[in-house]
């Protein structure tokens, strides 16, 4: 015989499973908020354990000692990728996006890196920051940089400024990537950061450091 499911036992069955629905989900979010934070605490600690070394090389040089700058082309390009680290503080005071240079065979996601002339492939390697100069490009400032190592002693023959360019975008544009073309070697960011940058480095007596890395 057949038997009707009581109409309120149909209500609790729905709201059960509406409970359990939201429970698996709430777990699901949970966890990938849990995988973000723990990937950005060991960003930031790899980005700090490079400070922290960036620090013992600007003693022994007598460079800067209260900033230093930090570009990290292992990061995608679509993320934020040059750092101004404050010494002070221990921390982060400006980042921003950064394009690298398209030469040779570099690609979106991999660049290809190179001190020769005409390359237009940026440079690793630890850099002093020079002069302060007129750029054609963003907010019409860039800034020598005079490569401290053998991968980038070449830099200032080649012109490798940092400077800004306006299609930068001031914030992350993930999963997308930096267009290529942007750079010819020189590390590009945002016009707001390169404006407040500006600033900082006029204040500062002593050179900055910059250090380019994977």
């Amino acid at each position: 015989m057949n038997r009707e499911i009581p109409y309120t036992l149909i209500i609790l069955l729905f709201v059960f499973s509406f409970i359990m629905c939201g429970n698996v989900n709430s777990k699901t979010e949970d966890g990938e908020g849990n995988k973000e934070l723990a990937e950005k605490k060991a960003a930031f600690a790899r980005l700090k354990a490079k400070a922290d070394s960036a620090q013992d090389y600007i003693k022994k040089k007598g460079l800067n000692q209260k900033y230093c700058i930090l570009i990290d082309f292992s990061i995608h390009s679509g993320k934020n990728r040059f750092f101004v680290w404050d010494f002070a503080n221990d921390t982060i005071k400006y980042t921003s996006l950064c394009c690298h240079g398209y030469g040779l065979k570099s690609t979106h996601l991999t660049p290809v890196f190179s001190n020769t002339e005409g390359s237009y492939c940026s440079s690793l390697g630890k850099y002093k920051l020079g002069i302060r100069s007129y750029s054609n490009w963003g907010i019409n400032v860039h800034y020598k940089m005079h490569g401290l190592e053998k991968t980038n002693s070449n830099a200032f023959r080649r012109m490798i400024v940092l400077h800004s360019h306006s299609p930068v975008s001031e914030k992350e544009i993930y999963p997308r990537h930096l267009p290529l073309g942007w750079s010819q070697g020189c590390p590009v960011i945002n016009d707001n950061i390169m404006r407040k940058v500006d600033i900082l480095i006029q204040e500062e007596k002593s050179p900055i450091l910059i250090w380019i890395y994977i």
